[in-house]
C-alpha cells in the first residue's frame, strides 16, 4: 500500500483590487437605443397584432 502525500500549494498574494473601479467598469455606457433586431421584432409583432385583430 503506498502512502498518500499531502502536497501543500503556497499562492503569491495579489495587490487588493479597488473595489469601485469595478463597478464603474461595468457601467460604462454604450447606446441607449434598441438595436436593430428587436426594433424588426417589434415591428413584426404590431403587423401579427394587427392582422390578428382584423
Amino acid at each position: 500500500m503506498s502512502s498518500a502525500r499531502k502536497v501543500k500549494i503556497k499562492l503569491k498574494a495579489s495587490k487588493p483590487r479597488n473595489p469601485l473601479v469595478v463597478h464603474a467598469a461595468q457601467r460604462k455606457a454604450g447606446s441607449h437605443r434598441k438595436p436593430q433586431a428587436a426594433l424588426r421584432r417589434e415591428e413584426k409583432m404590431a403587423l401579427k397584432k394587427q392582422l390578428h385583430e382584423s
